[in-house]
């Protein structure tokens, strides 16, 4: 879906150069000059739906795709984000101006949508209605970590919004030809933009399929949902907004491709695998694996205490000192081990916890970053309290010390169950940083094993420790460590193939929506 130019010529533009003077560029009413249009082609104005987005707040690694996708794709196609109209988001977005509305559908409420141009001219809507969001958390739970009650409410909304937008019922100057969807928050747009009779296409990325917006079938009528398409959302005598999305989206994907064929079978399918199976079966369903952007480099990031690059390893050291000193180790040369994780069953942390010992006795260090689930944050103190000096946790996130410790330490730990994608071996990978990672969805997709990481079969104690012992003796031989260290920096892991993937997929979408 590359970007053409219309040969259309401007004749007043035309005389004026053939005279030696370049057009005056148009000004707003307040003398700023207006931002010059883009001309794409038919089919490529994109909405891209999402619950959480970097730049304002994040979760998990959907608020980073989030950020970079849309601004890969800038330059071939005109698209826009949607997001809620959250405290972070409302505040950070400056000269936010309201350029329209949508009507209430069952109980979900009229909204107003405000738009404003991030700094690098990304266009943003927010969808503002204070009852909904305007509160503290994150996007889905309060600050003790409970889901906030009306979630079921607060997404159908977003949902409904990004629909009406799709049928140009939302007063806007602007309309999308695909809405770009993100898991269940958004799913049940393309749920709504079926049920509606709207001729635009839907995309449905699937980021992580064990989250499903499961609620119970009471709340139908006040969600708008038709009568009808009740058995489109039937989920063990639930509604699910995940499977209502599947089953109506024009076209799925999942993050990575060993994903997508892991969730057509009963191991990963979290219930939905036959559903999965029959898209996919009907070439419905395919898999792009996430890149990561060009913040993420040694030689400039400004997170970093020292910078480095291939050819100069130096700057490393002075990164694992600042680690450190920070989660308040001991001095040491031994091996740093890193978890930048979400702190949840799926990841692993019990594993990782039984596994250190292992790695403290072999004079290794171990440092761990995140937040979730309060037993599995137990866990981690826990160990931290065991090991004083030896292991070091903060529980929470702070992006400068997570980029640190991609940048100091020797090894990733990332033993998750199941990983649609993973963005943290790459974050690491790009810094040198070896994983060592369960062999399950995108892991296998973007480490190899023995060249830019370390992978093993089964998500136990014992086989990670067998990967961990590859680890220890491959830091025993530094010109192997090293050879490591630079064909993980080396692996591609921009967003130029898969932004290419998407604007295809876009392209095809679109031509089945026509």
């Amino acid at each position: 879906m590359n970007a053409v130019v219309d040969p259309v010529i401007d004749l007043e533009s035309a005389a004026l150069r053939l005279r030696g003077r370049t057009p005056a560029r148009a000004r707003d009413t307040r003398g700023r000059f207006k931002p010059q249009p883009l001309a794409y082609r038919a089919g490529d104005n994109v909405l891209f739906v999402v619950s959480e987005m970097a730049d304002f707040i994040k979760a998990g690694g959907l608020g980073d795709v989030a950020a970079s996708l849309p601004r890969a794709l800038r330059n071939s196609c005109d698209v826009r984000v949607l997001i809620p109209g959250y405290p972070d988001v409302v505040s950070r977005l400056r000269n936010l101006r309201i350029e329209g509305e949508t009507a209430p559908r069952g109980d979900l409420p009229a909204c107003r949508i405000g738009r404003a141009e991030q700094d690098d001219g990304l266009p943003v809507y927010v969808l503002l209605n204070d009852a909904l969001f305007d509160r503290s958390g994150t996007p889905y739970v309060d600050g003790l970590g409970n889901e906030w009650k009306d979630n079921a409410v607060r997404f159908a909304t977003l949902s409904h919004v990004a629909a009406e937008i799709a049928a140009g019922r939302a007063g806007l100057d602007w309309s999308p030809q695909l809405l770009h969807l993100n898991d269940w928050p958004t799913a049940l747009a393309a749920a709504y933009v079926r049920w509606n009779g709207t001729e635009v296409a839907t995309l449905l990325t699937i980021h992580n399929l064990a989250y499903q917006g499961v609620y119970p079938y009471s709340l139908a009528a006040s969600l708008g949902i038709p009568q009808a398409h009740l058995d489109e959302l039937h989920f063990h005598g639930n509604m699910s907004f995940l499977q209502a999305g599947i089953s109506n989206a024009t076209r799925l994907n999942t993050v990575s491709l060993h994903y997508a064929r892991q969730i057509t079978g009963p191991a990963d399918g979290c219930g939905l695998h036959t559903l999965l199976a029959r898209r996919a079966a009907g070439g419905h369903l395919s898999g792009i694996v996430n890149g990561i952007d060009a913040s993420w480099d040694p030689r400039n990031d400004r997170h970093l205490s020292s910078h480095f690059s291939i050819d100069r390893f130096d700057g490393r050291r002075a990164n694992a000192d600042s680690v450190r000193r920070a989660f308040g180790l001991r001095k040491g040369t031994g091996p740093l081990f890193a978890v930048v994780s979400r702190l949840v069953h799926q990841k692993g942390l019990d594993i990782t916890c039984e596994v250190a010992p292992q790695i403290i006795a072999a004079g290794g260090q171990l440092v761990i970053i995140g937040g979730g689930e309060p037993q599995v944050e137990a866990q981690v103190r826990a160990l931290a309290r065991r090991f004083p000096g030896q292991v070091g946790a903060f529980i929470g996130f702070e992006e400068g010390l997570a980029r640190q410790m991609f940048a100091g330490a020797d090894f990733l730990l990332m033993p998750s169950r199941f990983e649609p994608c993973g963005l943290s071996q790459m974050y690491a990978q790009r810094f040198g940083c070896l994983p060592i990672a369960h062999a399950t969805g995108g892991l296998v997709d973007t480490v190899e094993d023995g060249v830019t990481g370390f992978l093993f079969n089964e998500p136990t104690a014992d086989g990670m420790r067998r990967c961990v012992e590859r680890a220890l003796r491959t830091f025993r031989r530094p010109e192997l460590l090293q050879a490591m260290r630079r064909a993980a920096m080396l692996k591609p892991s921009g967003w130029d193939v898969a932004g290419q993937q998407y604007l295809d997929l876009y392209r095809e979408a679109c031509g089945v929506a026509a």
